[in-house]
């Protein structure tokens, strides 16, 4: 199945693994959070047990190899208007979501510490904003 939008995660590269998964998981639920119209219908196992919906369509991970790259796609992306989930290196000594907001909202746009960007949109736009990262190992 083709798809009109796309969703892409971009993750800083020299980040540990660990920490770049429980931030793919943020990122990706800040999508989800937003556009309740990523979301598909819930399963249903065999035996009858249901589950979460999910996604409805793949999710593509990219890697940034530094913290330039991570910028021009983060500038990129706002530049061509596309929903954007953001994660900054002052999230990774934060407990709570009260705590991940006022971290953001205390540093301004250009000065974002970047760790990684979860983007939606058309998939023309997404490709565009993205060209040149590679997909994560």
């Amino acid at each position: 199945m083709r798809f009109d939008t796309k969703i892409a995660i971009v993750i800083r590269d020299d980040i540990p693994t660990w920490q770049k998964l429980n931030m793919t998981a943020f990122l990706a639920s800040g999508i989800a959070g937003r556009l309740s119209e990523t979301i598909g219908e819930p399963y249903r196992d065999g035996s009858g047990r249901g589950y979460c919906a999910m996604f409805r369509q793949p999710v593509m991970v990219f890697a940034a190899p530094d913290r330039q790259a991570m910028r021009a796609a983060y500038d990129a992306a706002f530049a061509r208007e596309l929903t954007i989930a953001v994660f900054t290196d002052a999230l990774f000594a934060t407990g709570h979501d009260a705590a991940n907001r006022a971290a953001v909202a205390a540093v301004p746009s250009a000065d974002l510490a970047l760790a990684g960007i979860a983007v939606h949109g058309p998939k023309n736009a997404v490709d565009r904003a993205l060209k040149g990262l590679p997909l994560h190992p």
